[in-house]
């Protein structure tokens, strides 16, 4: 029995590495032009995205029993650059996140504008799905100690993806991703503020992992598995 010699594997993976970037990429674009947006659109909205996921917006105080961790490098993205000095204090700090909160909830809106203007009618498929994603999201989101909510960002993209679908098939795309986004933001962050006092952590930033939220994914992955684009 013969084996690829050890150079050839190895090649092979770092070619592998390079090109993965350049095929989430392309996921990502093709998944924006599905919505309605141009090229140059579609790739000002990802840089948006891709940037704004290191700056969070403080918008409100939940006051602690104990004295938390605080890192404030964390407020605008630095602590991925910087090192990561903590400091204590007796509340936690509610912030939404650029790239993984406020951007796709303002192309969600923008999804259902369209919905509104060109094929109202499908504004109730919309709100069906909707509806059902927020049910799953607050169902499966679990508050983690000092870390903030977590969730699998899969269940709530193939809820919206097979909601669209079945409720609005010439509309899936932005059906999918509209209930995709505003679903965990709504179901699993908005409707947990509640547990973030007993997080014990510093900060809870709505969308804080940027690019990698739950929020953006089940979105985007959400419309990537719908066919067609409007």
């Amino acid at each position: 029995m013969r084996t690829a010699p050890t150079g050839c594997l190895s090649l092979l993976m770092f070619g592998l590495v390079l090109a993965l970037p350049f095929v989430l990429a392309n996921a990502f674009l093709t998944a924006l032009t599905k919505l309605g947006l141009g090229p140059l659109s579609a790739l000002g909205v990802a840089v948006g995205i891709f940037v704004g996921g290191a700056i969070n917006i403080p918008v409100a105080r939940v006051q602690q029993t104990e004295r938390v961790e605080y890192r404030p490098t964390r407020l605008l993205g630095l602590h991925r650059l910087l090192g990561r000095p903590v400091r204590h204090r007796a509340y936690t700090v509610v912030a939404v996140n650029v790239g993984g909160c406020l951007i796709p909830t303002v192309l969600a809106g923008y999804q259902v504008a369209r919905m509104a203007l060109e094929a109202p009618a499908a504004l109730g498929a919309l709100g069906i799905a909707l509806g059902l994603n927020v049910g799953l999201c607050y169902s499966f989101a679990t508050p983690v100690p000092r870390r903030g909510i977590a969730m699998q960002p899969l269940i709530p993209a193939l809820a919206a993806a097979l909601s669209g679908l079945v409720l609005a098939p010439e509309w899936a795309p932005p059906i999918a991703f509209a209930a995709g986004v505003l679903g965990p933001l709504i179901g699993a962050d908005l409707l947990h503020l509640d547990d973030i006092a007993q997080l014990g952590a510093g900060m809870a930033s709505i969308g804080g992992a940027g690019t990698f939220d739950g929020v953006v994914l089940s979105g985007l992955v959400a419309t990537l598995l719908v066919p067609g684009a409007l």
